[in-house]
């Protein structure tokens, strides 16, 4: 007999995710390649508790996060293999999409250095989109990810054997990815601030018509889908 298909739940706030997998009323937490600190402020509207320092390489998005202060989060030029705070700063450090863009001889290092900063038994949550699905299909046309994602996974599998870390759980799930329209993905996601993937018509074109099959009255509309990986700090 075939077994069923496994469900995969549509997830449209990650924080929820965290959120049952780890205490976050009063936590100090560490975001390495924050970005836009999206998820790092709906935290701490729902945990006013918490501390949030969100480390960031972009230039242009750091000083945009400094343009926007909010109590409880605190941002940092700085990359996740080299963190400039000291051993066992914090509770919880968050990397969410952020580990494959660290270069990848120097993942191993970041993921050692969030060891070090992190308190024994404190968490670190991973979240990476997964290499696979429509969403993934148009993203490759111009910046293919392929070899950087599965360099995170086995940079993750490769700390879990120094005995450093202990996986306490994982979690799959899609995330749904919405743009008005083509010109919309193109500014998000071809021309990002952080990455230059050199972009010519013939990659414009090919993305366009990639595009048009997902295209309707509120735009295109995507499920990505997403892999969560919480390890624990040992003692």
């Amino acid at each position: 007999m075939a077994s069923a298909p496994v469900h995969t739940p549509l997830i449209e706030d990650e924080l929820e995710v965290l959120g049952a997998l780890v205490p976050l009323s009063t936590q100090a937490i560490v975001e390495l390649g924050c970005g836009a600190a999206h998820l790092a402020r709906t935290l701490l509207q729902r945990h006013p508790g918490c501390q949030v320092t969100g480390l960031e390489v972009d230039e242009r998005q750091h000083a945009k996060n400094l343009a926007q202060p909010m109590p409880g989060l605190h941002f940092v030029a700085a990359g996740a293999q080299a963190i400039p705070f000291a051993d066992a700063s914090f509770d919880l450090a968050l990397m969410l999409k952020s580990l494959h863009h660290v270069p990848m001889d120097l993942m191993a290092q970041a993921l050692g250095e969030a060891a070090r900063v992190l308190r024994p038994g404190g968490h670190l949550y991973v979240s990476e989109p997964v290499y696979a699905g429509p969403f993934n299909d148009v993203i490759r046309i111009f910046n293919d990810e392929g070899v950087v994602r599965a360099a995170a996974q086995a940079a993750v599998d490769a700390a879990l054997r120094t005995g450093t870390w202990e996986a306490v759980a994982e979690r799959r799930f899609d995330m749904p990815v919405a743009f008005k329209d083509v010109a919309d993905f193109e500014q998000r996601m071809m021309r990002p601030t952080f990455a230059e993937h050199h972009i010519d018509e013939a990659k414009l074109e090919a993305v366009r018509v990639a595009l048009q099959p997902h295209l309707g009255p509120q735009g295109a509309r995507f499920q990505r889908p997403m892999h969560v990986r919480l390890l624990r700090r040992r003692g």
